[in-house]
């Protein structure tokens, strides 16, 4: 059993080390990434509104001066979250915490 070296004082092993926010940013990612609930989550508001903009306004408005040729971008808008959130997932959970919580990591 992992316990990435931290004992109780009586000397016994502690439980494995769990992420308290990997599986709901992963989940988060995949299912609302678009609107970047997932950044918000994490406490990344800059990142957050940078998706929730360009979801919602930004690629619309875009799309509707280019006469549609800004639709291009759109599914970029929905695969990125869905890598995001495969990536927290298959992350360990210390290594999900370091880079993502303690070294505030916002994009990948």
């Amino acid at each position: 059993m992992e316990t990435y070296g931290y004992h109780n004082p009586e000397g016994q092993n502690l439980p494995p080390y769990r992420s308290e926010k990997k599986l709901t940013t992963g989940i988060l990612a995949i299912l609302l990434g678009a609107l970047g609930v997932h950044k918000f989550y994490l406490g990344y508001s800059t990142e957050g509104a940078i998706l929730l903009l360009s979801t919602l306004i930004i690629i619309p408005l875009l799309t509707l001066i280019t006469c549609g040729i800004g639709s291009a971008l759109f599914p970029a808008v929905f695969i990125i979250p869905v890598v995001e959130g495969v990536i927290y997932l298959t992350m360990n959970d210390r290594q999900f915490d370091e880079t993502y919580l303690k070294n505030k990591r916002p994009w990948f």
